[in-house]
Parts: C-alpha cells; structure tokens; sequence
C-alpha cells in the first residue's frame, strides 16, 4: 500500500533541526507559522523532558505535540499506535515532510523489520512507529535499550480504559515503559476521556505525575444533526443531496447486513459507496480504505471497525443510521468529520427500535452488574442527546466536563428549536394500556389498542375489552412512536430483558399514572429538505462553496492527484485542500511567496513548489 522504507537517502532530504526551537521545527518542515492553542505548552514541556496526558479534540493537531518535540530532542521517538492504517498514513505524510519515519508491524516481512531495526539501532530515524503488542514483546525492548530514544509517545490513550469503547488489553501493559525507561519523556494522548477515563488512563500508564492537558471538546466547525427515524434511506439521500452531494463521508450501520444494504442503495442512486465492516475479505477492506484515502467523492459505509486513525482531512460528513452505544462512541465518530476545520455535519437518524435493540443487547452481556450499571448511564446520555430541546452542543460538552457558555448556533436544536406539548395525558393513557394488556406487548401493537384497531391478533386476544382500547385516536400512528420513544428514552418504560421487545413500566412512572407530575415531551420536527445557516456564518460554506475560481481549483487538484500517484500516497499527504484553498486566494509567484502559504515547509517547498508554480501561472498568465 506504501512505497517502501528507506533510510539512507533521507538524511539529505531534512535541514538537521538539532538545536532548533520548536517554533523553528514548526515552521520550517511543517510549514505552519503558530501553534494552536495548548500545542506550545505541551511541546515545550515534553521537549524539555517532562511526562504529558493530553486531551484535544480530534482534528485539534495531536500529532504535532510529539512529532514536534521528536525533532528537537536527540534520539529517536518512539510512538504506540494501534492501527496499522494510522502509523502508515502517518509515516507516509512525515516523510513526504523529509522527516526520517518508519513503523513496525504486522505488514512487514523479515527482511524489512531487519532494516527497520538496523535503522533505529544507528540512530537514523526520527520516529518509529510500533503496535502495542509489538512494543512489548521482550526482543523489541531489548531492541529499545540498545538505542538512543527521544521520548514515548502513546497514541489513542483511551484504549487503555476497561469501560471504554475502544479497549485493547495489550495497552494495559505498556505501564511498563515507566519502569524500563526511567527519564524518557511519555506522553500519552486521546481525543475521547471523560474525567473518569483520564484517572483510569494515568493510572494504568503509570502517569499520575504528568502534566494535564485538557483542550475544550468543541469542535464548531461540526454541525450536529439528529432526526426521529422515519424511512432511513429515503432521510440518508435526502440529507446527502441537500447538503453534501460529491463530497466524501462515512455512514455507519450497526450491522454488516444493513452496511452491505446500505452500500448497495446509495450505490444505485449513482453515489461511489463501498461498503467495509470484519466479513470482508481483507483486501476489499483494504481496497475500500485505499479508494476512500485517494480519490475524491467516496462515501464508505461501515460498521464502528473503520475509522478510528483516519487521517482523511476533507471527511464532510459522518451519518448514523444507528445509535452509537455512549457519547464517547459517537463523539468518536463524528469526529472524523471536518478534521481541516471547514464546515461539515454530524448526521444522525435514530428510532424506538433503537433504543429497544441496544438496552436488550445490555441486559442480555455477560458483564457483572456494576458493567450493565455503567453502560445503562451512558447509554442514558446517548438518549438524553437525542431527545434533548435545548443546544445539543451544550449537552455533548457538558458530559466531558466542557461547558459552553451560550448555545452554539449550528446545531439543529438551535437553528430549529423543538416545539414542545404538555402530553401528561397522552402519557397516562400509553402507560396505562402497558398496564392493561399484561406488560407483554410491544409498540406497534399497544398503538393498535390506543387507536382502536380492529385487526385480527387484537381481536383473538380480547384486547378490544380493555378500558384503554380505542382511547389515543387524537394521536396518529407515528404521534405515538414519538411517544413511546421517548418514554423509553427516559426510563418512563423498559424493554423485556427476555429479548422480545414488550414494553414493562418502571418505578419511575408511578407519578404519572397516579397524577402527581406533568410531563412534556418533544415534538417530532416536520423533515425539511436542508438546514439553514446559522447567523454570522459560523457553520460556514464548505471549501467548494467558497471557490470562485473553480478551473484553478480543479487544476490545483489535479496537479495534487498525479504527484500524489507517483508518490503512491493519498493526496492530502501532498498538500491538504486548505492549503490548496490558501494557494488559489494568494497566487504566489515565486518560491519565497509560495513559502508563505499554510502547509507548505521547506521539504515540500523544494519538491513541488516549482511544480505548483508552474500549475498556478497557467491559470494567470498575466
């Protein structure tokens, strides 16, 4: 999938940064003029020895809070990765930087880890890349011991949480790093951990000594989405025309069938959708990757076993047609949306059945029940997003311990705030007529009941007796879906842990029947063909909105596509769309122009800056 490792011809490709400034690095090789907020303070403390946990948003420049220090300090940087296809991206975009990177894992034969090895071992690399499992084999810290190392770096840190989405147990062994390497800098990073998970993180990394840094968890360049579910595919093309036709996004389903379904619908209606989930044989997936990593307008539609170290800037799109199981997962997953800061939407579609299908799941694992009781609260705060009325951001923040002062402005909740009923009486009938026909039916039928149906399963069990039988006719069909969704969301009812779906009333509902309490509940929103914008912009035109000058931006694109070709690497490795966006506006002239555009340091400056040049005054001969 990438060229392969070679070292010896790279040490005349970077300027030596020994004795540079991280200011210096930061500019030079990657062609940025500033930090981001908190990236100075992490890199000065890890570059000048000391332990870091870090918490940024995904998007928010982690890399850069090791990779920097990596070329400051002497020796080589190691760095834990879990995913194959994230140390590869990774290495491939550094050397494309003129940075001496490599990995080690599972893809590589004999005679190429032997190289890789001898390079770390003479000190010619920079970074090495390594699996958890690979790590701690004895040969690989031995290997370790026997060379100069800068400092460790731990990537996607939560994978080291038991509670956590995301969790590998060869993570739970990488504590021995502290012991083997007493003095090596750690830094251990994550875009995913409520405070609970950073204490468990530390902890297990033997890391409490570190310094914390936390980022803000808002990403506002995402708009965040969500829909009662009606008909999925017939809401998922009409999203996708409305807001997003030929851009590149990532669906997610719960289950390989409904991915395969998926895939092949969108497919139908003329869109590049491939689908990816664990029953694919290996090379399709890594075909599929592959397509989605290089060439423009794929949709991949997935199970939650893809993305987690997609690098892919330009991802203006992450739809759920399911709902995630916590807010860490699809805090995750939307995530991969917009990580080049431009406008993109988290979209998601979500249903009775739903909720139904993962409390059922819960009840039905094999965990203890100080487990189910953790998973039943975050599963708890999933709902609560979805049936939330107010800022949808406010509340997503709220539970990693962020706090935005005033709504955000671009989400759905506030560019249409929800409409809401006194539905106290609606409630008590529905709650009522669980009661009344035995706790032993599930939604489709107790709505039969309240609307007085005359079909053939409630005639033969009598339900056409009961008091509550034909008593909810002020309500349609779907009116009472919402309902019941919503008093399941709530934990007003629960689902038979039998797995047959019947609803069952919870303490929490006596109130209500006896008349003691008032509820209101949210109207479902009448769908609408596309959102609008918020005020002042801050949700923002996409890039190909912004574009005026649409000739020079796909000549700009194409020129990126067949460098990106030889190199045999996606072309946001070459240079990102920001910074083909920031070349179209300046249209630099000369090489010392050109090096003052975002993302363009001094390797790839010398690489494609004449190549670039010569695309740009094509379009301007004046």
């Amino acid at each position: 999938m990438y060229p392969d490792q070679h070292f010896e011809q790279l040490s005349a490709e970077r300027p030596a940064t020994s004795g540079k400034t991280p200011e210096q690095v930061l500019h030079e090789v990657f062609g940025y003029d500033a930090f981001r907020p908190l990236q100075g303070d992490v890199i000065h403390e890890v570059t000048s020895g000391g332990d870091a946990l870090v918490l940024m948003p995904t998007g928010g420049g982690k890399s850069l809070c090791y990779q920097v220090p990596a070329l400051v300090r002497t020796g080589t940087a190691i760095v834990i990765s879990p995913l194959i296809a994230l140390m590869q991206d990774q290495v491939a975009a550094l050397r494309e930087l003129g940075v001496k990177a490599a990995f080690l894992n599972s893809t590589m034969d004999f005679e190429q880890a032997r190289q890789t090895e001898y390079a770390l071992s003479t000190g010619e690399l920079d970074l090495l890349y390594c699996a958890p499992e690979r790590l701690i084999q004895p040969r690989t810290l031995e290997l370790l011991h026997n060379a100069s190392i800068a400092l460790f770096a731990i990537d996607e840190a939560h994978c080291v949480s038991q509670w956590g989405h995301d969790f590998r147990s060869d993570y739970l062994q990488l504590a021995v790093l502290a012991d083997e390497f007493p003095g090596i800098p750690r830094i251990a990073l994550t875009a995913t951990a409520d405070e609970r998970t950073r204490k468990e993180i530390a902890e297990r990394l033997s890391l409490t000594e570190a310094r914390h840094f936390i980022s803000g968890f808002d990403r506002p360049n995402i708009q965040y989405q969500i829909s009662p579910k009606t008909n999925a595919n017939k809401q998922l093309l009409e999203f996708i025309k409305a807001k997003h036709e030929g851009e590149c996004g990532i669906v997610y389903c719960l289950s390989r069938n409904k991915v395969d379904a998926t895939a092949k619908m969108l497919a139908q209606k003329g869109y590049t959708a491939l689908p990816y989930h664990a029953g694919l044989p290996a090379v399709d997936r890594a075909r599929h990757q592959e397509r989605f990593l290089r060439e423009d307008g794929v949709i991949i539609v997935a199970t939650i076993a893809f993305g987690m170290g997609i690098d892919k800037p330009d991802v203006r799109f992450v739809a759920h047609l399911d709902l995630p199981k916590s807010l860490e997962a699809y805090y995750q997953e939307t995530g991969r949306a917009g990580r080049d800061g431009k406008p993109s939407t988290a979209w998601m579609v979500y249903g009775l059945q739903d909720v139904i299908k993962l409390r059922q799941m819960l009840e039905a694992s094999q965990g203890n029940e100080h487990f189910k009781r953790i998973e039943r609260q975050k599963l708890d705060a999933m709902l609560g997003l979805c049936e939330v009325t107010k800022c949808r951001r406010q509340v997503l923040l709220a539970y990693f311990g962020d706090k935005l002062e005033t709504p955000c402005g671009n989400c759905d909740t506030c560019l249409a705030p929800p409409e809401t009923w006194d539905a106290t009486v609606a409630v008590q009938k529905a709650l009522s007529c669980v009661y009344r026909t035995g706790q032993r039916f599930g939604v489709t039928h107790l709505i039969d009941v309240l609307r007085g149906s005359e079909n053939n399963r409630v005639v033969e069990l009598g339900h056409q007796q009961v008091s509550t039988y034909g008593i909810g006719t002020e309500l349609n069909a779907n009116e009472w879906k919402s309902l019941f969704r919503q008093l399941v969301a709530n934990g007003y009812l629960r689902t038979d842990p039998d797995g047959y779906g019947a609803l069952q009333l919870t303490e929490q509902c006596r109130p209500l029947l006896k008349g003691q309490q008032t509820i209101e509940l949210r109207k479902d929103p009448v769908p609408q063909k596309s959102a609008s914008r918020s005020p002042g912009g801050k949700s923002g035109s996409s890039v190909k909105d912004l574009i005026t000058d649409h000739a020079g931006w796909e000549a700009l694109r194409a020129c990126r596509k067949e460098l990106a070709d030889k190199q045999g690497v996606p072309p946001y490795v070459i240079f990102h769309d920001t910074t083909l966006f920031d070349m179209l506006e300046r249209k630099p002239q000369t090489l010392e122009e050109l090096a003052g555009v975002s993302g363009v340091g001094a390797a790839k400056l010398e690489k494609y800056g004449e190549i670039f040049l010569a695309t740009l005054a094509r379009l301007d001969p004046a």
